[in-house]
């Protein structure tokens, strides 16, 4: 029986030259030794509102950021590389990420 090209089509592998959306969630926070004023100042804040069963508040950034990529290990690799470069201060800041597919 002959192949149809739908059917040749579908056998096909993934296009992976093609880039795919990703979005990146990505979290800066200072090292445990650097001391965090604006984290004191929030603390003595919520405090003064009452939630004094606060005992620390650490202040930090989050950022989404949403990217091409043809895989998610590419997407990893630009983002970790966007935090070394730009979005961390790797001398006093420590970062964290997760890469998913963006709908």
């Amino acid at each position: 029986m002959a192949e149809t090209a739908d059917t040749a089509a579908d056998q096909r592998a993934p296009d992976t030259t093609t880039p795919a959306h990703w979005l990146a969630r990505i979290h800066v926070t200072l090292k445990p030794v650097v001391l965090d004023p604006q984290g004191d100042a929030v603390l003595d804040g919520l405090h003064q509102l009452g939630f004094t069963g606060v005992a620390a508040v650490r202040v930090g950034k989050y950022l989404e950021v949403t990217l091409a990529s043809t895989s998610q290990a590419d997407a990893e690799t630009a983002v970790r590389q966007m935090c070394e470069r730009l979005l961390a201060n790797p001398v006093i800041e420590r970062y964290t990420f997760d890469v998913t597919p963006s709908r």
